[in-house]
């Protein structure tokens, strides 16, 4: 299993392996490590963020949103410079071309484990199903205080 989160000490991304015996994470750009908390892996699965104290994770498609939306964007552009063109066939072949490459990339990507509060990904763990999915009152609590701590500094 992997774990990919951005370092609280010198902002670069990282990506850590990490299994059942692991006891700390070390950033490989400043060394800084992160004590993992005791019972957080069980059996090749995360039950809580390694990198920050939060129990809160979700499970998300591991594709890049930038690279969704460019993909329906594109096909929109092209679809309507076709259809200015009166090319009917044309627009309808680039709108479903568009739909079925977003449908392949859905069936084709696998998932990911993300913390709210840290936006850690852990890759490759098995029993992911048992977290849900995306919630936007856990997100909007998190991000409120972000904002708060923000606000104080």
């Amino acid at each position: 299993m992997n774990v990919t989160f951005d370092c609280a000490k010198c902002q670069h991304s990282a990506r850590v392996e990490f299994d059942d015996s692991t006891e700390a994470l070390a950033c490989p750009h400043c060394h800084v490590e992160y004590q993992v908390p005791a019972g957080a892996i069980q059996v090749d699965s995360v039950t809580r963020c390694l990198v920050c104290p939060s129990s809160d994770l979700f499970v998300r498609k591991d594709f890049s949103q930038r690279l969704g939306v460019t993909i329906v964007v594109v096909g929109l552009a092209l679809s309507t410079v076709t259809w200015y063109y009166y090319q009917i066939y044309w627009t309808y072949g680039i709108l479903m071309a568009t739909a079925l490459a977003d449908f392949a990339a859905y069936f084709l990507v696998g998932e990911n484990l993300t913390c709210y509060r840290c936006n850690a990904q852990y890759r490759g763990g098995v029993n992911i199903d048992r977290h849900g999915s995306f919630d936007l009152t856990i997100h909007e609590r998190y991000r409120q205080q972000t904002a708060r701590l923000a606000s104080k500094a």
